[in-house]
């Protein structure tokens, strides 16, 4: 994962996405948490890929889908 990466976040990364969501990534964390999960700080997009909201998500990296290819 790099910044600027488009990602898909859904109920595979964690239980609260029911609904996925489009993230721009901006950076992920080094802060200690528990095996394959981790902190990422980006932008939630909106159907246009224009960001509505800056987040912090706690993820399984696993579960996480590049969107941009």
């Amino acid at each position: 994962m790099n910044a600027g990466d488009l990602l898909l976040v859904t109920r595979a990364a964690s239980p609260q996405f029911v609904r996925p969501i489009r993230f721009r990534l901006i950076r992920a964390h080094d802060w200690p948490t528990y095996h394959g999960w981790v902190w990422l700080d980006g932008y939630q997009l909106d159907a246009q890929d224009q960001a509505v909201t800056r987040r912090t998500i706690y993820v399984r990296r696993a579960g996480l889908v590049r969107a941009d290819g």
